[in-house]
């Protein structure tokens, strides 16, 4: 039996004489040669004629090689915990082998190994929201079309129901023969992808909606200029100023996003008139106003001023200005209540027609804004009295838009 077995061993392997045999798992090899496909065959006859007995030259180094494979697999996966991405193993069948922490992270929970298959998601669907079977998923094709998946999206439902974007890229594994023995698929979290895309159309759907009302808003100042003047001059200059109102309030609104404050309107306007002498005064809270609300009264101060720069308070030195505003809150809504109050002016007296500012005040304020307005038209000085309503702030602070 012994001359068998070195008649074996001497054609498979053959160490120098004198050198030492390593025992690696069983496995005998000389200290200079690889562990390979001649140490497999060295291992399956000495694993047929039963255990060589311990000898001077021959050293075991199995606990070392063990140790050091063990402290590169941890390596690895501390590796892989370390990504910022999900990844997971599975085997060719489809068993989930490994996960590291991203992909509990992503999926919500931790599936168990070697029972879950294709992917640890609770649920799959598809970026329609259509569910989508686990082995319909990118894993499942990339193991049973033994080919890697790219340009594919899908979303990963936790079991508390929320649901994350991602995108899979998943590739199969193969041995040294080619055989298929797994795969690994890496999850991209695009939830801040799709949230900026969806703010990008949000803005694109404002942007175009901005346009359409501005276009009408401009369509309607022509044709009110025209019916009020008498002759072209008159027109031109009226319809400059009301489109540069317009184009004040709308620079107000992009600088501020999306919502401007009630003051900064004021003072958009009648700062040109305010000389430190206290001709303008202006008191009252602040107040965050919605795009539409803003534009409507930003018109409506423009009229105010130019009707006062022409014929009232702001055409004569020593004339003066008063506006105040106050919100108040009840069970349903706020509102947005405020004076303008001329003094010191020329004496009043009442238009003989209406005008662009009499109609914005009568008719569009009330059509677009749901504004009540009330106008007096004193000898010392005109007064306006209007109030709007404004949505309700949950924290009860007036100052905050929804």
């Amino acid at each position: 039996m012994a001359e068998e077995l070195l008649l074996r061993v001497d054609a498979v392997a053959r160490p120098a004489r004198g050198a030492k045999l390593y025992c690696v798992a069983g496995s005998w090899l000389g200290m200079n040669e690889p562990i390979g496909f001649l140490e497999n065959e060295l291992e399956r006859a000495v694993m047929a004629f039963g255990r060589m007995p311990a000898a001077d030259n021959v050293v075991p180094i199995v606990d070392t090689l063990r140790s050091q494979a063990t402290v590169r697999e941890r390596r690895f996966r501390e590796l892989l915990d370390a990504l910022p991405a999900a990844i997971y193993t599975t085997d060719a069948a489809g068993r989930i082998t490994y996960y590291n922490d991203g992909a509990a992270k992503l999926w919500g929970h931790r599936p168990q190994l070697g029972t879950s298959e294709w992917c640890g998601s609770w649920k799959l669907f598809w970026p329609d929201g259509t569910p989508l079977r686990h082995d319909e998923g990118p894993m499942a094709i990339a193991l049973k079309e033994d080919r890697a998946v790219r340009g594919m999206e899908a979303a990963a439902e936790r079991p508390d129901g929320t649901r994350v974007p991602f995108i899979p890229y998943p590739t199969p594994l193969h041995d040294e023969s080619g055989t298929l023995v797994g795969a690994v698929n890496m999850l991209v979290d695009i939830t801040d992808r799709k949230r900026s895309e969806e703010q990008q159309a949000l803005l694109v759907r404002e942007l175009h909606h901005r346009v359409k009302n501005t276009l009408a808003t401009v369509q309607a100042i022509m044709g009110s200029t025209a019916r009020a003047v008498d002759n072209m001059e008159d027109f031109k200059t009226a319809l400059f100023g009301r489109i540069q109102s317009l184009a004040k309030t709308h620079l107000l609104l992009a600088d501020q996003e999306r919502a401007v404050e009630f003051g900064d309107i004021l003072r958009s306007e009648l700062g040109a008139f305010d000389d430190g002498t206290g001709r303008i005064a202006l008191r009252g809270p602040e107040v965050t106003l919605s795009s539409q609300v803003a534009v409507s009264l930003g018109m409506t101060i423009h009229e105010l001023t130019a009707n006062a720069a022409k014929y009232g308070a702001l055409s004569v030195y020593g004339g003066k200005v008063e506006v105040t505003w106050n919100v108040t809150i009840d069970a349903v809504r706020r509102t947005l209540a405020f004076d303008w109050v001329e003094s010191g002016g020329p004496p009043v007296k009442k238009p003989t027609r209406q005008g662009f500012g009499s109609r914005l005040l009568a008719f569009v304020l009330p059509g677009q804004i749901q504004a009540k307005t009330r106008v007096e038209y004193a000898r010392e000085g005109v007064r306006v009295h209007c109030a709007l309503p404004l949505p309700v702030d949950v924290t009860g602070e007036p100052g905050t838009k929804l």
